[in-house]
């Protein structure tokens, strides 16, 4: 299976390698994932709503826009999920999303969720989101690490600075949080899991076309 991607905002050549190597990990057997960069127009990081607002305009197009590559199934590199419709659009290549594929899968599992995310901005679009996918009920909130753009390649700087704010999570008993960036590692262990949206996303999808 054939997945083709898109980068939310844009980034350079060493950041897309950075991304492309690490889906490559992650892939399960049988699935490509192929990762373009997001035009230059696009926002070079989602530090408020203007720039969530033009990133999923932008994936948006550049979808629509896309040649014809042989992909099964389009998903934004965001856990934002910019350009997944709500409802069946009918698109001859279906766009599907992290958050909406992770979220569904705990939710269909019996678990409650939180999320982190770097910023503010990204944090109130990740909630909003969840409650666009009627998951509100099974929802425990956004916490919010106000982090620079530089953790999102920095695993040490990130789980550093998660590893409280998850503590707090197992206090209330949550026991999954949502990793609220598609493009950091989440290897390091900590009090609940912290759940990679890319990760479970691509585990899924691959199940799902072995059905």
């Amino acid at each position: 299976m054939r997945i083709h991607s898109l980068t939310p905002i844009r980034v350079d050549a060493e950041e897309l390698a950075r991304r492309r190597a690490r889906y490559a990990r992650l892939a399960p057997p049988g699935v490509e994932f192929a990762l373009d960069a997001a035009p230059e127009a696009a926002p070079a990081q989602l530090a408020a709503q203007e720039d969530v607002e033009a990133s999923t305009a932008h994936v948006a197009a550049a979808f629509a826009e896309a040649p014809e590559t042989g992909a099964a199934l389009r998903m934004p590199d965001c856990v934002l999920d910019p350009a997944v419709p709500l409802v069946p659009d009918q698109a001859a290549v279906p766009i599907v999303g992290m958050l909406r594929l992770t979220a569904s899968h705990l939710v269909a599992t019996g678990r409650k969720f939180g999320a982190v995310t770097r910023n503010q901005a990204i944090g109130e679009a990740l909630a909003a989101r969840v409650e666009e996918y009627g998951f509100g009920p099974w929802f425990a909130g956004v916490a919010v690490l106000d982090l620079d753009f530089a953790a999102i390649s920095d695993p040490a700087a990130w789980h550093g600075a998660v590893r409280g704010t998850l503590d707090r999570f197992a206090e209330r008993g949550v026991g999954h949080v949502i990793n609220g960036c598609s493009a950091v590692d989440t290897g390091a262990a900590h009090a609940v899991a912290l759940v990679d949206p890319a990760a479970l996303a691509l585990r899924l999808l691959a199940a799902g076309d072995a059905v």
